[in-house]
């Protein structure tokens, strides 16, 4: 549900006469303190962005003529109201829409500050952390107004470079003899940028509202401007009512976002170090699991068990041998929430027989012991305040899909006023690949769930739609794993490949199809267990629209199924590759990288026509540059040959495509080296898809410019077959899965 209130004027209080893009001029010591500093540079309501990587809004005063980017100041009135989260969501959704957004900490604990390397890992900046800092609160306490202008100086360097600028207020850490507030307000006013407010939406309607009202006041009276407003946290009975107790606030774009627990929660890992316990059994990757909740097991056996829910840390004396094998066999038990931890408090030595039990079970559940009491144990765990970080990487996806799906992102973007960029970052480009995805829900299997990043990627591709899943293993062990991971895999379907019914079936085709080879049923029953073309039966009856796999078996084990099941399109004589290279301004396509070792002039044809098709089916308007060592008609050779013949048999298949061909790489990339070497080419100097002559230089070719230029490579996508069948390099990354699915399931759209 979404809610909001878009208005266009706000209102000035009487004290404030308008200045610089209509924000009021300092009238008070604040201003004096800092008259030399105007006027302001960011804040640009009522500025455009021309789009572009390199456009820039510029003003001048009487010496200089300087940059600005359009800015928000995110501030909150009090602790606790998960400013944090609406930050990371707000900097997440504006890199889907603009070329260069920049994130700004005006104060710090320290010049190493987790939060501020999220939101620069997040946004894609190019800046340090150093530059993104304005001053420690130490520097602050030692000179407060000469740390105010150290702020407003490093806001003005880095606004030069980016086009955003989302700057993250203080988060009631230490200030000393000034209302918190009033002090992010005094530096937004001064680096002249609005105000986004979040305040906690826990409380009743009237109590949101009247938050919301005396922040806007408090802020105007330091000579800010509030244009949008968060209430965040709010309880899923009163969301509703929230939103229509603020929606009327003059002047303030309004939003809700639910409260989500999960994103308070500690790591086990923080609890372990707070209670300065020990892991004594257990999978140590289990401790990045959030513990959501405390029990302390203090009364009966039965009455615990009952208790238990999911993801829960239980706290049990560790001389209490009765509880902590009920416990251990309960986490056992398919028929009991899975738990988080279990911590044997007290400093006791566990008895023989209960470390026997616990070790026999073989549990992955952390199992940790401290020496604290109960009472500090239970005091110390359960007030624990988990935060956003990197290495966090499933609450911050928890984060930024709930503020995506939940605020109104769109008026918060209007109430900035931002301007979607021309250009293509590989944000953008993921971004927009994700929702096309979810515009045409398909499913796809995966058939690798026993490893631990096909099952994390399965619970992101669910919480962000991007496609419905079926994954193939033993049900009881799939879920049980996801469950201790703290995994949420309940819409994926898990199928066993020895189904009876899908098993006889598939069996009963693969004969069919392979009657030719001698197949014959048992060998097909036998055949069509593998996973992998059990999972490529599945798409070829249908069952699936398509199949990622590869994070744990060769390419060839995974796509030589596809080549004796799918087969190639009519009209393609073979499947080939390409990958999609995010640049930092763009687009390309390269092929074949991954597939064809040595192609033949016609093969070569067939596989430009395919990564032609790719390209459109992603976005990308093709201008093919058929490569070799020359470019024209100057070079000789069997090898230049090749790509001359093959550029011609394209002409021929394809009228209507861009070609060219031989070229040399530079001469179909860069338009100075076009006007010298092919000056009346319509590819030389714009291609965006590239052919290579063979699969050495192909991959040679993409790893090189990966590696030196920091592209994203995302690939190999397979391109030829009758339904999409892709691959995953077996050092693949959880992101890697996520985007190798969100494109299988484009493919199957088309």
């Amino acid at each position: 549900m979404q809610h909001r209130r878009r208005t266009v004027k706000p209102p000035y209080g009487a004290h404030a006469r308008p200045g610089l893009c209509g924000f009021p001029q300092p009238q008070n010591e604040i201003g004096r303190a800092f008259g030399h500093m105007h006027p302001p540079l960011g804040g640009t309501i009522g500025l455009s962005i021309a789009g572009g990587a390199g456009s820039t809004t510029r003003r001048r005063d009487a010496k200089r003529t300087y940059t600005v980017a359009r800015s928000i100041y995110i501030a909150s009135p009090s602790a606790g109201t998960g400013k944090s989260t609406v930050a990371l969501g707000l900097v997440s959704s504006l890199t889907k829409v603009v070329a260069k957004v920049g994130v700004f900490r005006p104060f710090a604990d320290s010049r190493d500050d987790p939060f501020l390397s999220l939101l620069l890992a997040r946004s894609g900046s190019s800046a340090s952390a150093a530059d993104c800092i304005g001053v420690t609160w130490d520097e602050y306490h030692a000179g407060p107004e000469e740390a105010l202008s150290r702020i407003v100086s490093s806001y003005r360097a880095l606004a030069r470079d980016h086009d955003v600028i989302i700057i993250d207020g203080s988060d009631y850490t230490d200030v000393a003899g000034s209302p918190e507030l009033a002090l992010n307000a005094r530096v937004a006013a001064n680096i002249g940028v609005p105000v986004l407010l979040v305040v906690a939406g826990k409380g009743s309607p009237e109590d949101v509202r009247t938050s919301i009202k005396v922040s806007v006041a408090e802020i105007a009276n330091g000579h800010a401007r509030t244009v949008a407003a968060v209430a965040n946290k709010c309880p899923t009975d009163t969301r509703e009512a929230i939103a229509a107790a603020i929606a009327d606030i003059e002047g303030v774009t309004t939003t809700t976002v639910p409260d989500i627990p999960l994103l308070s929660a500690p790591s086990v890992r923080e609890v372990l170090r707070a209670l300065d316990g020990t892991l004594i059994c257990g999978d140590e990757a289990l401790l990045d699991r959030e513990a959501e909740s405390v029990l302390v097991a203090a009364m009966d056996v039965s009455h615990v068990l009952e208790r238990l829910v999911e993801g829960q840390l239980v706290i049990v004396p560790a001389d209490r041998s009765a509880a902590l094998i009920s416990l251990a066999a309960a986490q056992a038990s398919s028929s009991f929430p899975s738990m988080s931890g279990l911590v044997l408090n007290g400093g006791f030595a566990l008895a023989p027989h209960a470390l026997r039990v616990i070790e026999g079970l073989r549990m992955p559940l952390p199992v940790i012991t401290s020496p604290l009491d109960t009472f500090a144990a239970a005091s110390t765990a359960g007030s624990l305040i988990g935060e956003l970080a990197r290495g966090s990487d499933r609450k911050v996806d928890v984060a930024v899909t709930a503020f995506e799906q939940e605020a109104d992102v769109e008026a918060l973007l209007a109430a900035i006023e931002v301007e979607p960029s021309e250009v293509v970052t590989p944000i953008m480009f993921q971004a927009e690949l994700i929702e096309r995805s979810r515009s045409d829900r398909k499913t796809i299997v995966l058939p690798e769930p026993d490893d631990d990043r096909v099952l994390r990627a399965a619970d992101a591709i669910a919480r962000r739609g991007i496609a419905d899943l079926v994954l193939l293993g033993d049900e009881t062990a799939v879920r049980t794993r996801a469950g201790e991971l703290g995994l949420d895999i309940s819409a994926a379907r898990v199928v066993s490949t020895r189904d009876p019914e899908l098993l006889e079936k598939y069996a009963a085709e693969f004969a069919r199809l392979r009657a030719k080879k001698g197949v014959t049923l048992e060998q097909a029953r036998e055949k069509v267990q593998d996973v992998s073309y059990f999972g490529t039966m599945m798409v070829h009856m249908g069952d699936a629209a398509g199949m990622v796999s590869g994070a744990a078996h060769t390419t060839a084990h995974t796509i030589v199924p596809s080549f004796q099941i799918i087969k190639t399109k009519p009209g393609t004589a073979i499947v080939s590759s390409v990958f999609l290279m995010l640049l930092a301004d763009r687009v390309l396509v390269y092929g074949d990288c991954a597939v064809n070792p040595e192609p033949t002039a016609a093969e070569l044809a067939d596989i430009a026509i395919s990564s032609a098709q790719t390209a459109r089916q992603f976005g990308v308007d093709p201008r093919v540059a058929m490569l070799s060592f020359s470019t024209g008609t100057s070079g000789k050779g069997a090898d230049v040959d090749k790509v001359r013949e093959a550029t011609e048999i394209v002409r021929g298949k394809a009228p209507d495509l861009a070609v060219e061909g031989p070229i040399q790489y530079d001469a179909a990339i860069d338009p100075i080296v076009a006007a010298k070497k092919a000056p009346d080419s319509v590819v030389a100097g714009r291609a965006n898809v590239f052919i290579f002559p063979d699969l050495s230089a192909g991959n040679i070719g993409y790893k090189a410019v990966q590696r030196s230029s920091g592209a994203i490579a995302i690939g190999p996508v397979l391109q030829g077959l009758n339904k999409p069948v892709n691959d995953l390099s077996r050092g693949a990354l959880v992101e890697d899965i996520i985007n190798t699915v969100a494109i299988t399931a484009v493919q199957a759209q088309n």
